[in-house]
C-alpha cells in the first residue's frame, strides 16, 4: 500500500515554501515595525487551559480538539490561549506594562477537511496585553492590512463590538427571547446553543438559520455607555488611518473570551471560508486563567487562506528559486576547483550551487537555468591550466572572461563584486 500523508495534513514543497517565506518575512518586518516581538511555544498544552479560554461550549471544544484525555493534554487549536498562558508563567507584564508579541506557527483541529481549511493549519498571531485604549484597536486592524497590503491580497474588514460583561447580559436576554419564539425553525446546533452560547447562532452557517437572524436584537443597541464610546472611538481612529470597514452586527466569533471590538478580515475569493484573518478584544481572560487583571487584543490570520489568494489573484506573481552563481565545472581537475570556489562564494553570503555528476555543459547549463541562476562561471580543466574562465550572465546571456588568478577565495571575492556590485560589509571584509 502506497503511504500518503493523513487526510487534513498537507505536505508543502519546495516550490509552495517560496511562497509561504514570503508571506513570514513580509509578517516579520512590518509586526516589527509596529515593536512586535516574537514567541514560540510548545505544541502540546494542558486541556484545562482551552476549556477555561475557549470556553466549554464551543465547538472547537466540543468536537474539534485533538486530546489526550489519559494525559490531560491538547494539541493547541489555537495561539491565543497558549501565549497568554507563557505570558502569565513568564511574568512578562513585570518586564513592561504593555507587550506587543507575535508567534507563527501549527494549529491543530479536528474538522471536515476542505479548501483552505486543514486539521493541521498554521496561523500568524499577534497579541497586544496591557492596551486599553481604542486607538490599539484600531492600530492592530491597521497593521492587519497593511499586511495584507503589501502581499498584493485585495480583502474587506467588517467589525463588531460585543460589548462587557455589564452589557452583553441583558442583550442575551433579548436575543434568547427572540430566538425561543423561533426555535422550531432553528437547526439542530442552534437549538442546543441556545441554552449554551446563544449568541453563536447569529454566526450560523446555515441557510435558514441566516435568515432567520436577520431581524434579531443588534448587540450594537445594547451597549453601555463606556462600551459605546470604545467602538466610537475605534471607529473614529480607522478614519483618521484611513482603514476602510463596514459594521457587521451579526460578527460573535467563535471563542467565548471575546469582549467589546473585534473584526474579520473578508475575501469573497475562497468560497465558504470567508475570513482570512479575525481577531478581537479579550479583556477578562489574562485573569480568567490566573494571571493579572490586564487587558488584551489580538488577531490570527491563516497562512493556508493567504497563500491560497495570493495564487487566485492576478496581482499575485510567480516566486522562482533563485542562485547567485552556478559553477559549471568540466573535469576532475575543474570539479576539485569549484567544490572549493562554491564553498568560498557561499561563505561570502552567495548562493551558489555546482552539480557533481560530471555531465555535459549542455545538461548543466539547463541545470543553472532551472534553479534561476543569475550568472553561471564555465570552467574545464584546460581553463585551469590557462588560468581563465567564461562568466555567463543567465539573463543576458552576455558573457565576458574571468581570470583565475590570485588565491580561490581572491577570485571568489572578484565574483562576489562582478555579483553584488554595491559596496557591501561581509565578515569585516569591505566588498565593492
Amino acid at each position: 500500500m502506497k503511504l500518503k500523508a493523513i487526510n487534513g495534513f498537507k505536505d508543502i514543497l519546495p516550490d509552495q515554501v517560496l511562497r509561504w517565506q514570503q508571506v513570514e518575512q513580509t509578517a516579520r518586518d512590518i509586526f516589527e515595525r509596529f515593536g512586535m516581538r516574537e514567541i514560540r511555544m510548545p505544541i502540546l498544552e494542558k486541556t484545562e487551559l482551552f476549556f477555561r479560554s475557549i470556553g466549554e461550549a464551543t465547538d472547537i471544544v466540543e468536537k474539534e480538539m485533538y486530546s489526550f484525555p489519559d494525559k490531560g493534554i491538547t494539541m493547541r487549536p489555537e495561539a491565543t490561549a497558549s501565549l497568554l498562558r507563557a505570558f502569565i508563567e513568564h511574568g512578562l507584564h513585570v518586564q513592561q506594562p504593555v507587550q506587543r508579541l507575535y508567534t507563527i506557527g501549527p494549529m491543530f483541529r479536528h474538522e471536515r477537511p476542505q479548501k483552505g481549511r486543514l486539521r493541521q493549519f498554521h496561523q500568524m498571531d499577534v497579541e497586544v496585553i496591557g492596551a486599553t485604549e481604542p486607538q490599539v484597536d484600531a492600530e492592530l486592524m491597521a497593521m492587519g492590512q497593511m499586511l495584507l497590503n503589501a502581499l498584493g491580497l485585495k480583502v474587506s474588514l467588517e467589525i463588531n463590538s460585543l460589548g462587557c460583561p455589564d452589557c452583553r447580559p441583558a442583550f442575551r436576554t433579548r436575543l434568547i427571547e427572540y430566538l425561543k419564539e423561533r426555535k422550531d425553525d432553528l437547526c439542530e446546533d442552534c437549538r442546543r446553543r441556545l441554552s449554551v452560547n446563544p449568541l453563536r447562532t447569529l454566526d450560523c452557517k446555515s441557510r435558514g438559520c441566516r435568515a432567520l437572524v436577520q431581524e434579531a436584537p443588534s448587540i450594537l443597541d445594547s451597549l453601555c455607555s463606556e462600551c459605546n464610546e470604545h467602538f466610537a472611538g475605534v471607529e473614529h481612529t480607522l478614519e483618521l488611518l484611513g482603514v476602510t470597514y463596514t459594521k457587521n452586527r451579526f460578527m460573535v466569533r467563535g471563542l467565548d473570551y471575546y469582549t467589546r471590538t473585534t473584526f474579520e478580515f473578508i475575501t469573497g475569493d475562497l468560497g465558504a471560508q470567508a475570513a482570512v484573518g479575525a481577531g478581537g478584544r479579550y479583556d477578562g481572560l489574562i485573569e480568567q486563567l490566573g494571571g493579572p487583571k490586564l487587558p488584551g487584543i489580538g488577531f490570527a490570520m491563516g497562512m493556508e487562506r493567504i497563500v491560497l489568494l495570493m495564487e487566485q489573484q492576478a496581482e499575485s506573481s510567480i516566486i522562482k528559486p533563485a542562485a547567485d552563481i552556478f559553477v559549471a565545472a568540466l573535469g576532475d581537475k575543474a570539479a576539485e576547483y569549484g567544490c572549493v570556489l562554491v564553498q568560498n562564494l557561499r561563505a561570502l553570503q552567495l548562493k551558489a550551487a555546482m552539480d557533481y555528476s560530471g555531465r555535459s555543459l549542455k545538461a548543466q547549463m539547463k541545470q543553472a537555468g532551472r534553479i534561476n541562476s543569475r550568472f553561471t562561471l564555465i570552467v574545464g580543466d584546460n581553463e585551469l591550466t590557462e588560468g581563465k574562465a567564461v562568466l555567463r550572465n543567465m539573463q543576458t546571456q552576455e558573457q565576458e572572461t574571468f581570470a583565475l588568478d590570485g588565491t580561490i577565495n581572491e577570485q571568489a571575492g572578484r565574483l562576489f563584486s562582478t555579483i553584488i556590485p554595491t559596496s557591501i560589509e561581509v565578515d569585516g571584509i569591505k566588498m565593492k
